[in-house]
């Protein structure tokens, strides 16, 4: 145990000294941050307002709620994957630079080391997507706050699951790579492809039907869903009695607080286990190729 923590501080360490590595994993979410304040927040605004009914006023506080629930979620959806690739790819640096070398020459198990690149990746990513999410409540707390204390917490939990999930998907794929520019091809194809496919930038029901289905197929996906569903929970409960129950069911359904697999709806419960089910699976995948690298060695 003390060669695991003393490993764990290390990557740790690591990952925050390393300035580049550090700044480019913060590139997404200051891209996203721009990208969703410029040009998306009028627009979700509008598609907000359009579902409220002739007659029938809203509080502008119950609008930025809306606005920043939906964009604040697909941040922290895609951030808590994202940076989850950075952070882990010390294990390739390792190897790039030749300090996996000088390691395996010690008396360390590899699968200590393997197991102290995957919680050092958790332990980076979360710090930074849990300083994310104060920051987004804050921005809420001012501009309109709506959240029960329930959904306070559970967007917290979903943003563990979701960096849980990160850290165990991309401990799988970082294993194979062992050069600079498999590195750069990983990063940048996970950075500008994650954020689509898992319904961040855009509403699944806005995509086409074919795409659509392939997207529910994708455990991210519920994640992310989940995080619109707890952070956006509250303005539904507030509209609900104003507008037609209908209405809000429309809201939920098109901004994937309700998302749909193969025409069925799926429920929170149902969500949390695909999610759950799939960091066990994982993760399992990722000790089960710790050890078949460990009996080889």
């Amino acid at each position: 145990m003390k060669t695991l923590r003393a490993l764990i501080r290390r990557n740790v360490k690591l990952f925050f000294n390393d300035k580049g590595a550090f700044f480019t994993s913060l590139v997404t979410p200051l891209i996203l941050i721009m990208l969703f304040i410029t040009f998306l927040g009028e627009v979700y605004r509008d598609a907000f307002v359009s579902a409220i009914p002739e007659g029938v006023t809203v509080a502008k506080s119950l609008e930025n709620a809306f606005v920043h629930g939906w964009l604040f979620s697909s941040l922290l959806g895609v951030c808590t994957v994202t940076i989850s690739f950075c952070s882990n790819l010390l294990m390739v640096s390792d190897k790039v630079n030749g300090s996996r070398s000088d390691i395996d020459v010690s008396p360390v198990s590899p699968t200590v080391l393997s197991l102290s690149y995957y919680i050092a990746s958790a332990i980076s990513t979360l710090i930074i997507c849990l300083v994310a999410l104060v920051i987004c409540f804050i921005i809420m707390a001012f501009s309109g706050w709506y959240l029960s204390a329930y959904d306070a917490i559970m967007t917290v939990f979903d943003t563990v699951l979701l960096v849980l999930f990160g850290t165990s998907l991309s401990s799988i794929i970082n294993r194979f790579l062992s050069t600079q520019g498999q590195i750069s091809a990983v990063g940048t194809i996970v950075s500008s492809v994650y954020g689509f496919i898992c319904g961040a930038y855009m509403p699944i029901s806005e995509f086409a039907p074919a795409i659509g289905t392939f997207i529910s197929l994708l455990p991210g996906t519920y994640g992310t869903s989940l995080l619109h569903l707890h952070l956006m929970q509250g303005v539904y409960k507030e509209l609900d009695g104003k507008i037609p129950s209908e209405a809000i069911e429309g809201l939920k359904t098109a901004f994937d607080a309700k998302p749909e697999f193969f025409g069925h709806n799926l429920n929170e419960g149902t969500m949390f286990a695909i999610l759950i089910g799939s960091v066990i699976v994982l993760t399992t995948v990722y000790v089960l190729l710790c050890k078949k690298k460990a009996k080889k060695k």
